[in-house]
């Protein structure tokens, strides 16, 4: 078997494979042994077909898998041994000889297409991170959602836009007269501000206890079976019902927002971790300004993306290649769609191979402890959006323990992992440029790229 690699460009190259009988014909008279062994002929005991027998019924197929596993391990081999930076993968070209019925030695050629070589100094790389700034919007919006939270609930005499609404339900006919055999509720709960109908919304404006309201529980949801299976006490497959109903309404409530005190403090924080209303003011806004820093981070890496790739400016890449390669692997590709969106993915492209050039100057590697501590973070955040800030420390390890035993998981957290290691090594190299931003002006960054 012969190899052999020339390259016609910085970025472009053939790799060359040569395979004769010798290098094949054990192989191949093996398989068909097993062949015979699992498969006998009709006439012979299994394991004593005859190899010219099984060589005439299956002996195309068996050479053609050999040579296929031979070269597929002679280019592999051949790429690491010879530490070639390719881009995608090989592509057959379509001057190989494999011609099974006319000859015993077979030539494939591959195409490759290669890295390309560059720097990236990223001490001369300036890039923008933006600190977002807390404004007095900002801080009502998140005081009245955790008061809210830490509330309490109580019953009014009138329907307010926020109140929760319960009372009986009587289906109606055309007319409004009561149906008989209709759908009757003893005892339900509407809540008219998530009314999709502005319509129905506004039945229920100013009402007072013992009023009647009537209204079509079809609208309110735009006929979603599970809202209105709910509010009618039906099974789902039972609530197509477009009829409207009498509601009688027994109570109304609303959600209080809790009193700035030490009770709600410490509900909020813990036990007499905040002690006054300037202290809770501050705390406020500096859990703002945490989970804003997410949104920074990520706004650094769009930025840092941007940077870097202007800074290499337009490299040498195997454009041809590429193209082919990326129609080969897409099934709904085409040549010409991808004339079009090629131009769209070459930075990306230049992207991914700074950022594994990054990587190996930054000396990234991912640990077990990196995986955890993002499968921490994802875990933290799950509870969070169920109303849970304070989850047990031994809660989250354990579920996050679970996400990282999870092979299909492991793979993005591995991902991340790299990101978070390589944008840290870009924001303590390159040239930092900080600014405090209104959360608007931060806004508009991302409207302006759209």
């Amino acid at each position: 078997m012969n190899v052999n690699f020339e390259q016609s460009n910085n970025v472009n190259g053939v790799i060359t494979i040569t395979i004769g009988e010798a290098d094949y014909a054990e192989k191949v008279k093996k398989n068909l042994k097993q062949i015979g062994l699992k498969h006998p002929v009709k006439g012979f005991r299994p394991g004593h077909t005859p190899i010219g027998i099984l060589n005439k019924l299956y002996g195309k197929q068996v050479l053609a898998d050999v040579v296929n596993d031979e070269i597929g391990e002679q280019l592999t081999n051949y790429i690491h041994e010879n530490k070639l930076q390719v881009l995608g993968e090989p592509i057959l070209s379509e001057d190989s000889n494999f011609d099974i019925d006319n000859s015993k030695e077979f030539t494939f050629k591959f195409n490759v297409g290669l890295a390309p070589e560059f720097d990236v100094d990223l001490s001369q790389v300036e890039i923008p991170y933006y600190n977002i700034e807390v404004d007095d919007e900002m801080f009502e919006n998140q005081s009245k959602s955790m008061r809210m939270r830490f509330g309490k609930r109580e019953d009014v005499e009138e329907t307010t836009p926020e109140a929760l609404i319960a009372g009986s339900l009587v289906e109606l006919n055309e007319d409004g007269s009561v149906k008989e055999g209709g759908i009757t509720v003893e005892h339900t709960y509407v809540s008219p501000r998530f009314f999709k109908s502005e319509d129905e919304k506004a039945k229920f404006a100013g009402k007072k206890l013992n009023e009647e309201v009537v209204f079509n529980p079809w609208n309110t949801c735009e006929g979603n079976l599970g809202e209105l299976g709910g509010m009618l006490n039906v099974k789902r497959e039972e609530a197509d019902v477009k009829s409207d109903f009498k509601m009688t309404i027994t109570t109304i409530s609303v959600d209080k927002e809790a009193e700035l005190n030490q009770e709600f403090f410490d509900q909020a924080f813990g036990k007499d971790v905040v002690k006054s209303e300037e202290e809770y003011v501050a705390k406020v806004k500096e859990s703002i300004k945490a989970s804003l820093v997410g949104d920074s981070n990520y706004r650094f890496t769009v930025d840092a993306q941007n940077a870097i790739v202007n800074h290499i400016g337009n490299i040498e890449l195997p454009d041809e290649f590429l193209k082919k390669f990326f129609v080969m692997k897409d099934e709904k590709a085409t040549a010409e769609k991808m004339e079009e969106d090629y131009p769209k993915m070459r930075p990306q492209l230049i992207w991914q191979l700074a950022k594994d050039k990054i990587a190996a100057n930054g000396a990234v590697k991912v640990q077990e402890e990196d995986l955890l501590n993002i499968a921490k973070l994802i875990v933290t955040q799950q509870f969070s959006q169920y109303g849970i800030y304070n989850a047990p420390a031994d809660a989250v390890e354990r579920q996050a323990k679970e996400i990282v035993k999870n092979a299909e998981y492991r793979r993005d957290l591995a991902n991340r992992a790299v990101d978070d290691k390589v944008f840290a090594y870009i924001r303590a190299t390159a040239k930092i440029v900080e600014k405090e931003v209104p959360v608007k002006e931060f806004n508009a960054l991302f409207e302006a790229a759209e």
